[in-house]
C-alpha cells in the first residue's frame, strides 16, 4: 500500500495547514471552558438540571469512543477527508445546538460534537506528525500546547462575554466561522497523493469498539452518581461487546485495532502512562479547586489562578521539550517528566487549612510542566514507532488512553471521595448538598470546623491517590525500551518530506 506524502507534494504550505490545525484545536480547546460559563443560562431556559453533568460527558463520551475510528480511517483515506469530514460533523453539532429547545436535545447534539472531536483532534496531530520530521516535530506540538492554554483563560472571557452581548445559542455558533476558516485552508494548502490501493475497512470492529467505550465511559461516569443499576447494565454491555471486538479483530483481514501495533513496547508503556496520567491530572483539576476554596476558604477566582498554572505550566514544558529531545533522546525526556509529576504531587500531600494558595499554584506549575515535557516526547516516541500507514491510528491510540484515564480517573478518585466524607468523624455522611454550600460560602465567613476536617481528609487522601499514580507513572516510563532516544534524533524519512515553506 503506497504511502501518500503531505509534504513531498508543491501545493501543501506548511504555515497555513499548521493556522488550520491550530483553528481546529482551538474548537474543541474552547468547548469545555466556554460552554460551562453559559450552563446558568442555558439550564435556567431548558431546564433538566439533573442532566447538567451529561452536556460535558456526553462530549467526551463519542469524543473518545470516536478517536481510534477516525485515527484508522485517517490511515486507509488520507488525512484530509477525514479531517475535513470530523470539522463538518463537529460544526453541524455546534449548529443545532444553539437551536436546543430541552436539555435532551442539547445532549443530543453535544454526542455530534463528541465525534467530530474525535476525529479532528487526532488526525491534527498526525498531520504535524505527516510535515514535520522529528527534530521540528516538538516545536510545533509546543504551538498546539499553547491552544489550550490559551483557550481555558480565553473561554471564561469569551463566554461571558457572549452571554452578555447576545445569546448562548453563539457560545456553539461562534464555531462556524473558524471551522470554516480552517476548512478552507485545509483545502487550499493541504496536498495529499491520491489513494489508489484497495481499501478494507472493518465496520463490525470499528461499531463494536465504539460500543464498548461508549459502554464502559457510561458506567464510569454513573459510578457512584446514585444509579448502579444503570451502571452495572452499562458494564454488562461493555463486556458482551468487548469480547466480541477481541473476536472480531482476531478474525478481521484488516483489524480496525491492531493488537500487535498497541503490544509494542515502546507504544504499550507510553499508552499506559498516559492513562495514568490522565487519571493524575483530572484528580488535580477536580479536587484543588474544591480544595482551596472548601478547606483554605479562598474566593473562587484565586481557586481558579491555582489550577491556571498547569496550564501554563504546559505549554513551556512542551517547548522546553521541542528543544531537548533532539539532544538527550525521547525516552530521558519522557522520564525527566515523570518525575515532575510525583514531585509536583507531594506538594499536595502537604497542604493544610493554613497553606497558602501560592503553594498549591507551585505544585500545579510543577505537574503542568512535567506534564508538557512527558506528552510531546510520547506522542513523538509514539510517531516515530510506526510508519506513514499506522500513525493515524497509533496517535489515536495515545490520545484515547489519556482520555480514559480522565474518565477512569473521575470514577476512582471521586470514589475515595465519597468513601472519606461517608465516613467523617464527627459529622456523618457528608451529602452534597452540605458540600455545595460549603464550596458556595463567602470567602472569610464563619466556616463549621468539622466540616472543614472532615473535607480535609477527604481531599487530603484523594491527593495521596494522586500521587501513588504519579509514582506509577514513572515507574510504566521506565519500561520504554532505552532504543527509543535515538527515535527522536534520526535523520527524517525521505517520504514524507518536508513541504516548502
Amino acid at each position: 500500500m503506497s504511502a501518500p506524502s503531505l509534504g513531498a507534494n508543491a501545493g501543501t504550505r506548511r504555515p497555513f495547514v499548521i493556522a488550520a490545525v491550530m483553528a481546529s484545536m482551538f474548537m474543541v480547546a474552547i468547548e469545555a471552558t466556554i460552554v460551562s460559563t453559559a450552563m446558568p443560562q442555558i439550564v435556567a431556559e431548558l431546564g433538566g438540571l439533573d442532566l447538567y453533568a451529561w452536556v460535558f460527558s456526553s462530549f467526551l463520551l463519542t469524543q473518545t469512543a470516536m478517536t481510534v475510528v477516525f485515527g484508522k480511517l485517517a490511515d486507509l483515506y488520507g488525512r484530509k477527508p477525514v479531517m475535513l469530514a470530523g470539522i463538518g460533523v463537529f460544526l453541524v453539532g455546534s449548529v443545532l445546538a444553539g437551536f436546543a429547545w430541552s436539555m435532551p436535545s442539547m445532549i443530543a447534539f453535544r454526542l455530534i460534537q463528541g465525534v467530530g472531536a474525535g476525529a479532528m483532534q487526532p488526525i491534527a496531530m498526525t498531520i504535524v506528525a505527516d510535515l514535520y520530521p522529528a527534530q521540528e516535530r516538538g516545536k510545533v506540538q509546543g504551538y498546539l500546547a499553547s491552544v489550550w492554554a490559551v483557550s481555558s483563560v480565553l473561554g471564561p472571557i469569551a463566554g461571558g462575554l457572549i452571554i452578555h452581548a447576545l445569546s448562548w445559542a453563539w457560545i456553539f455558533w461562534v464555531n462556524v466561522p473558524i471551522g470554516l476558516a480552517a476548512v478552507w485552508m485545509f483545502v487550499r494548502y493541504l496536498r495529499e497523493e491520491p489513494r489508489t490501493a484497495e481499501r478494507s475497512i472493518d465496520y463490525a470492529g470499528a461499531a463494536l469498539f465504539t460500543v464498548a467505550t461508549a459502554a464502559l465511559m457510561f458506567a464510569l461516569t454513573l459510578a457512584g452518581g446514585g444509579r448502579p443499576d444503570v451502571a452495572w447494565s452499562a458494564a454488562g454491555v461493555f463486556a458482551v461487546s468487548a469480547a466480541l471486538f477481541v473476536w472480531q479483530e482476531r478474525r478481521a483481514p484488516d483489524p480496525m485495532v491492531s493488537f500487535p501495533l498497541w503490544r509494542r513496547r515502546p507504544i504499550a508503556a507510553a499508552n499506559a502512562a498516559g492513562l495514568l496520567a490522565g487519571m493524575a491530572l483530572m484528580g488535580l483539576t477536580t479536587f484543588l479547586p474544591m480544595y482551596v476554596q472548601g478547606v483554605l476558604h479562598r474566593s473562587p477566582v484565586t481557586a481558579g489562578l491555582t489550577l491556571t498554572m498547569l496550564v501554563l505550566g504546559w505549554p513551556a514544558g512542551a517547548t522546553l521539550a521541542a528543544r531537548l529531545f533532539p539532544v538527550f533522546g525521547l525516552r530521558r525526556i519522557m522520564i525527566a517528566g515523570g518525575l515532575l509529576l510525583p514531585l509536583g504531587a507531594c506538594v499536595f500531600v502537604t497542604l493544610g487549612p493554613g497553606s497558602s494558595p501560592v503553594w498549591a499554584a507551585v505544585g500545579s506549575a510543577v505537574m503542568g510542566l512535567g506534564m508538557g515535557l512527558y506528552s510531546i516526547a510520547s506522542l513523538v516516541l509514539i510517531q516515530e514507532s510506526v510508519d506513514w500507514s499506522q500513525r493515524g491510528v497509533a496517535t489515536a491510540s495515545n490520545l484515547f488512553a489519556r482520555n480514559l484515564g480522565s474518565t477512569l480517573g473521575a470514577a476512582a478518585l471521586g470514589a475515595v471521595l465519597n468513601w472519606s466524607l461517608a465516613r467523617a468523624p464527627g459529622v456523618g455522611a457528608v451529602s452534597s448538598e452540605r458540600l455545595r454550600a460549603a464550596l458556595e460560602s463567602a470567602p472569610g465567613a464563619p466556616a463549621d470546623p468539622a466540616l472543614t476536617a472532615a473535607l480535609q481528609g477527604a481531599l487530603h487522601l484523594t491527593f495521596w491517590s494522586m500521587l501513588a499514580l504519579a509514582c506509577a507513572i514513572v515507574l510504566v516510563t521506565l519500561l520504554v525500551p532505552a532504543s527509543s532516544d535515538a527515535l527522536g534524533r534520526r535523520a527524517p524519512a525521505p517520504a514524507p518530506s518536508p513541504a516548502g515553506e
